[in-house]
């Protein structure tokens, strides 16, 4: 089976533990649920943050959803001036027949801004 990766983005407010675990649960349950994934599907995750994100690892969010034999891995985007802040970032890695173009990346809040064309 072919392994498709799906793109997704999510802003929060603030750099807490509650807005970046919210905030990336909602992310994760938004690309599931349009891509009608289980976890079984799901091969790896990767996250990135922007720098000014330290309040929590996003992959805690996966685990709270029940993610527990899917191997996360995280890491902090580059600093780039006038990149979006505050963003939360993600790359599942997912066991597919899917066609590429019938995935569906999906990008939240502030994010939207990353991908107009979606």
């Amino acid at each position: 089976m072919p392994v498709r990766g799906i793109r997704g983005a999510i802003t929060v407010e603030r750099d807490t533990p509650q807005d970046i675990l919210a905030a990336t649960r909602e992310l994760l349950a938004a690309m599931a649920q349009a891509n009608q994934l289980e976890p079984d599907d799901i091969a790896s995750v990767l996250f990135t943050t922007t720098p000014d994100l330290s309040g929590d690892y996003p992959a805690r969010a996966a685990r709270e959803l029940g993610w527990s034999a899917v191997p996360l891995l995280g890491a902090t985007e580059m600093h780039v001036p006038g990149a979006l802040a505050r963003c939360i970032r993600v790359l599942l890695h997912v066991n597919t027949t899917t066609h590429p173009s019938r995935i569906k990346h999906i990008y939240l809040r502030e994010a939207r801004a990353l991908r107009p064309d979606r």
